[in-house]
């Protein structure tokens, strides 16, 4: 890891296991910092003014961190109808089958390494490097909340409805974000997450298909 002065008040952790980072400082719990913030490849610690940022710096830098089920002990399973309207796509991308598409999602396990985009929306690592294809080239203008996409390197799940360009591979019925709940979101950083492939089930004259 290294650790970056920014400005007065808050400190920049480069690392390449931000959850673990993320992780570490909140069960350090320093009075003086005020908010970790993890991204891709970065953790921003923010701190209270007057604060000994050098102090703190020095503290983090030697900072042990967490084995992953010490930060999620059971993977949050997500039971996914892979019906997407991508899914032809992303076979004919990586030049495997519908089958292989959805057998090589469902079958890895993913851990959460940051939350971003939209609330509740955690960008999941751990995607198949089979799978690993580019955003659309025209975003659409709404995904239905429970999406399930992958873009790049990651995957992740809608939590409400909004614009995006991630390819659709199927659809869940889990609550992502839901304001009455305590947290609101369902995923954090460092949580562990599987994907569970389940059978469409057949409502009128015939299915839906997420996008």
């Amino acid at each position: 890891m290294k650790v970056r002065r920014v400005g007065d008040a808050a400190l920049l952790i480069e690392t390449e296991a931000p959850h673990r980072v993320h992780a570490a400082v909140l069960g350090l719990a320093p009075p003086e910092v005020v908010d970790v913030v993890p991204g891709a490849r970065t953790v921003l610690v923010t701190v209270r003014p007057g604060a000994e940022v050098g102090r703190l710096g020095a503290l983090l830098a030697g900072l042990a961190l967490p084995e992953l089920d010490e930060i999620s002990a059971e993977p949050v399973r997500f039971p996914v109808v892979y019906d997407g309207a991508d899914l032809d796509e992303v076979a004919g991308l990586t030049g495997l089958s519908r089958d292989e598409v959805v057998a090589r999602h469902a079958g890895a396990e993913y851990v959460v390494a940051y939350l971003g985009f939209s609330p509740g929306f955690g960008y999941l690592t751990g995607l198949d490097e089979a799978l690993h294809v580019p955003r659309r080239d025209s975003p659409r203008t709404s995904v239905p909340a429970g999406s399930v996409a992958i873009a790049g390197p990651y995957g992740a799940v809608y939590p409400t409805p909004s614009p995006g360009g991630w390819r659709l591979l199927g659809r869940t019925t889990m609550t992502l974000w839901d304001i009455d709940r305590d947290p609101p979101s369902l995923l954090r950083p460092g949580v562990r997450v599987r994907f569970v492939a389940e059978r469409a089930t057949v409502r009128g004259a015939g299915l839906g298909r997420a996008g």
